[in-house]
């Protein structure tokens, strides 16, 4: 069987088994995508240790079955059911077994620390060369490893699992039984919505997705677009409604990615993130501009407890009394009662918005609906720096009539006027 095993504890990534600290922020079926793409990304690692350390693999696992990890993992690896208990009693199993065929070291990990490379656990086998015990620090205050060149049971017992107390406990009783310990370096896992970023942050390539949807908006789309070129890490998406001004030329002239669809606000911006590559979706308009680091911003604001979505205040690029009293009207709205609109720049993580399906396709208060979807979630945190739009819809009507149709509009919808009604009314009104 090998001197060394490497144990990898896994979980099937199906809803039912998602943890639940995550679901917050992800809803169950996002949680158990971030799983998933997070054991598959483990999973290189292991496999580029095999290459440089002759270790065998067993994977331990709970929810599904064996046929079911083998086609997500493969069949050229071990897998084993945890079996009950609690995490110390199936760490215990694994470690008793592996010693039990005759391995010399053992190291066991999760799946859930992204920072955890083929490297680590390399030197976390040498260590066991010389130390009775190798631990991983996690930054929660857990271990994400922890290596064993001989069974020692007392090593899992009296432990309060998914506290802060895992690590420094574990050191309390390895010190009581004279064991020499090796520490690798600490790293941060990801059980929790605000250790989200951490993910984020190890795959900066595809971080955030700007979703832009344009109809006929040749004149704001080349300062949009120019605005956004030199922001590093970042992937631009143009979805056209059937621009007849030379909009698609804009976007393609300066290398950005243009989808065309139907027009229709919410059937374009799907059409966008159904591209997206991003961990992050963000719709733009494109009349706004945001600010100075907004990436920083929205991966922030998403690893606050809870968080689900987000959006920025708003402010309107124009003078007078009146708009400075719509930008109050919003900033009360969006933080009384967790409402931003579209023109806010919302913001979420792609998987929550594809296990809501995308925005309801609607003519019209297809932002709304989301949000309302949103807030069943979690929480939407809004962003204490604005983003800058165009007071061309104010000024085209004045703020008064503005105001009053845009909340006539959200009463109808309430009450349960369909939108095709509302959408007919609006347009009629606006011209």
């Amino acid at each position: 069987m090998g001197q060394s095993r490497l144990i990898i504890f896994a979980r099937y990534p199906e809803p039912g088994q998602a943890k639940t600290r995550l679901i917050p922020a992800l809803g169950a079926e996002g949680a158990a995508v971030l799983y998933r793409q997070m054991a598959e990304h483990l999973l290189v690692q292991v496999q580029t240790l095999q290459f440089a350390y002759p270790a065998c693999v067993e994977v331990r696992f709970a929810g599904g079955n064996r046929d079911l990890m083998q086609r997500w993992l493969g069949k050229d690896l071990m897998y084993t059911v945890q079996g009950e208990g609690d995490l110390g009693d199936r760490m215990a199993r694994s470690f008793q077994s592996a010693f039990h065929s005759g391995v010399h070291h053992a190291v066991t990990i999760g799946t859930d620390c992204p920072g955890l490379n083929a490297e680590s656990m390399a030197q976390a086998f040498r260590a066991l060369d010389q130390h009775d015990l190798v631990l991983g620090p996690a930054i929660d205050g857990g271990y994400y490893l922890i290596g064993l060149r001989r069974f020692i049971p007392e090593l899992f017992q009296g432990i309060a699992w998914s506290t802060a107390a895992v690590l420094q406990q574990t050191v309390a009783i390895a010190q009581s039984l004279n064991l020499s310990i090796a520490y690798l370096p600490p790293l941060s896992d990801v059980d929790r919505p605000e250790d989200l970023a951490v993910w984020y942050s190890m795959h900066p390539s595809t971080a955030l997705s700007l979703v832009i949807p344009v109809l006929n908006e040749a004149q704001h789309l080349p300062a949009l677009l120019d605005s956004l070129t030199a922001i590093p890490n970042l992937e631009v998406i143009v979805a056209d409604g059937g621009s007849q001004d030379g909009t698609v030329e804009v976007a393609r002239s300066r290398g950005v990615p243009v989808v065309v669809s139907l027009p229709g606000r919410a059937r374009q911006m799907n059409t966008g993130a159904a591209i997206a590559t991003g961990k992050i979706l963000l719709f733009l308009h494109a009349d706004t501009r945001l600010p100075d680091g907004f990436a920083s911003l929205v991966q922030i604001a998403l690893a606050q407890p809870g968080v689900v979505a987000g959006a920025f205040e708003l402010k309107i690029d124009g003078a007078g009394a009146g708009l400075r009293w719509v930008e109050w009207g919003v900033k009360w709205r969006s933080h009384g009662l967790q409402m931003p609109y579209g023109d806010q720049a919302l913001f979420l993580p792609a998987m929550v918005f594809r296990t809501l399906g995308g925005f309801p396709e609607l003519p019209i208060m297809e932002d709304f609906e989301l949000v309302r979807q949103l807030q069943r979630r979690g929480r939407i945190a809004i962003v204490p720096v604005p983003v800058l739009t165009s007071a061309r819809r104010w000024q085209k009507l004045g703020v008064i009539k503005t105001t009053l149709l845009n909340q006539a509009i959200v009463v109808a919808y309430l009450l349960g006027m369909a939108p095709q009604r509302i959408v007919h009314w609006y347009r009629g009104k606006k011209n």
